[in-house]
């Protein structure tokens, strides 16, 4: 009789040290898309209006007028959102997660009594889910470019607060996706804080120089007051409010085959 030992394999769905390797960083982003999508699905969360911006701002800063900017209009945004018809989509308040603008957005939804959605960030300053996100709602990652997928999978209009590298990458993202045709169903995009955003970005400068086409600037509108910006939002999102439109956009090009 011998003695050997039998092995004992492990799935390789549950070793944690393959999954945790450079290996397996395909299973990792995959799974930063469809661990999103199976809760989004089970919620029930079709579309939604994304607010970036600092997350530096604090309420009682130096620009702790864009904070409160931001809390009421998303007050004000998912109050509109209750009193549309129960047939048609709801415009849920979603975020990057995090503190400054992003706090303040859910904070204002939350005071609406609605939900509202964070797609925080793992930095290694320990970025924090804000507590104003809804629980269910609230999600980590940790690859930067699969977080900017969601901000625009469902987005039927961006906010853009003040803000500083991250604001930038994400706002000229969802630009280029509309300029570039990338999206079936181009959001709404405005940018708050007029003096801000145009002493930041020349954007008539990009023009002049044939950088971009005159008609690109019509990809967004500027807002300067909860109210007003409010008002731009149901202008351009009522129109789809009772259409039978993908929940989500797709990134096809015309020669490509259609998806299922």
């Amino acid at each position: 009789m011998n003695d050997f030992t039998l092995p004992q394999p492990q799935l390789a769905y549950k070793n944690a040290e393959f999954l945790a390797s450079g290996a397996a960083r395909p299973v990792r982003i995959l799974s930063e898309y469809l661990a999103p999508l199976e809760a989004l699905q089970r919620e029930h969360v079709h579309d939604t209006v994304v607010f970036f911006g600092s997350a530096r701002m604090r309420e009682d800063g130096p620009l702790g007028r864009y904070y409160t900017a931001a809390r009421e209009l998303a007050r004000l945004l998912a109050l509109w959102s209750r009193t549309l018809p129960p047939n048609t989509h709801r415009f849920a308040v979603c975020t990057g997660g995090g503190g400054g603008i992003m706090e303040a957005a859910n904070r204002g939804a939350a005071e609406a009594g609605e939900r509202s959605l964070g797609f925080n960030i793992s930095l290694p300053m320990e970025q924090r889910p804000n507590p104003y996100v809804t629980p269910e709602l609230c999600f980590e990652f940790h690859y930067f470019f699969m977080r900017k997928l969601w901000f625009s999978h469902l987005a039927r209009a961006l906010i853009a607060f003040p803000g500083g590298f991250g604001t930038l990458d994400e706002l000229f993202g969802t630009l280029t996706l509309a300029q570039t045709g990338k999206l079936d169903r181009k959001p709404v995009i405005l940018l708050y804080g007029t003096d801000y955003w145009k002493r930041l970005v020349d954007f008539e400068a990009l023009v002049e120089h044939g950088m971009i086409s005159p008609e690109d600037l019509a990809l967004f509108r500027y807002a300067d007051d909860p109210q007003e910006a409010l008002e731009l939002l149901k202008q351009s999102l009522s129109v789809e409010v009772g259409e039978a439109t993908p929940a989500f956009a797709k990134s096809m090009g015309t020669d490509c085959p259609k998806e299922d």
